[in-house]
């Protein structure tokens, strides 16, 4: 059989059980509006830019991009050229 509640049933709780209510509650109300005030602060700052690339600044980043690869290009020949010499100094 079940415990009946109506009008007459009494709860009774310590104040340690109380205060541990009180303080629990007063978190998730404090956590409530700084929740909404950041919500209304996001709402008033400015909108991100759309990232639109002209065309000039994809040719620039195009050019910049072949003269890295033509210069590493050169680094990784000059490179060879290096290991050649050493390899014929070690075999000499």
């Amino acid at each position: 059989m079940g415990i009946k509640i109506n009008e007459n049933t009494s709860i009774s709780f310590d104040i340690k059980s109380l205060s541990v209510i009180a303080v629990g509650l007063s978190i998730i109300i404090g956590m409530w509006f700084t929740l909404q005030n950041d919500i209304a602060e996001a709402k008033e700052l400015p909108k991100p830019l759309d990232p639109v690339i002209t065309r000039m600044e994809f040719d620039m980043k195009d050019q910049l991009i072949r003269q890295t690869i033509m210069s590493t290009q050169e680094d990784v020949q000059e490179i060879k050229d290096d290991i050649k010499l050493i390899k014929e100094k070690l075999y000499e």
